[in-house]
């Protein structure tokens, strides 16, 4: 059951959600979100689309947030490694990457000031998820520590994605 709508899907994007393949169409759009490659849309709409496009029953919807959690993960485990072997100057060089000089040097203020925990922090908060991911990779920080704090960061944001829409469409079938 569709519990709302939204407008603001690609029809492209609309039709392979609904096709037979709608879960590896969302793992693999979560990478690209993780990897801060996400274009399309924005990514606080990959969850809810899903929802409203796949299904949202409660099985559905927690294995939909799983596969993002998952997906946006590994993509930032890549952008991780990425930048652990190419440096700073190389991402920062690259059309790709959404992100100034000024703007990354406030995120590595941030990774300097609160360390690992605010990669989890800020995974669960909008319009800054992935950015410590850069400053992350340049640190020393372990690759399985940062794994483990991308995913309860992704955890969180998606789930509370997830529980807006819900909740919504529960509120409107009032």
């Amino acid at each position: 059951m569709v519990l709302l709508q939204l407008t603001e899907t690609p029809p492209w994007l609309e039709s392979l959600f609904t096709s037979k393949h709608g879960f590896v169409v969302l793992f693999g759009i979560c990478v690209l979100e993780g990897a801060m490659l996400l274009r399309f849309m924005p990514s606080e709409l990959v969850v809810p689309s899903a929802l409203a496009l796949i299904g949202s029953s409660v099985p559905t919807a927690v294995s939909i947030v799983a596969l993002a959690v998952a997906g946006t993960t590994v993509g930032q485990l890549l952008l991780f490694g990425l930048v652990r072997r190419a440096g700073r100057e190389y991402v920062l060089q690259k059309r790709w990457f959404p992100v100034t000089e000024s703007r990354l040097e406030r995120f590595d203020g941030w990774f300097d000031r609160w360390g690992a925990v605010a990669i989890a922090g800020s995974n669960t908060m909008l319009f800054v998820r992935g950015l410590l991911t850069v400053p992350a990779g340049l640190s020393e920080m372990d690759g399985r520590s940062f794994l483990v704090l991308s995913a309860v960061g992704s955890l969180s944001f998606q789930s509370i994605l997830a529980a807006l829409y819900l909740l919504g469409g529960h509120l409107l079938a009032l």
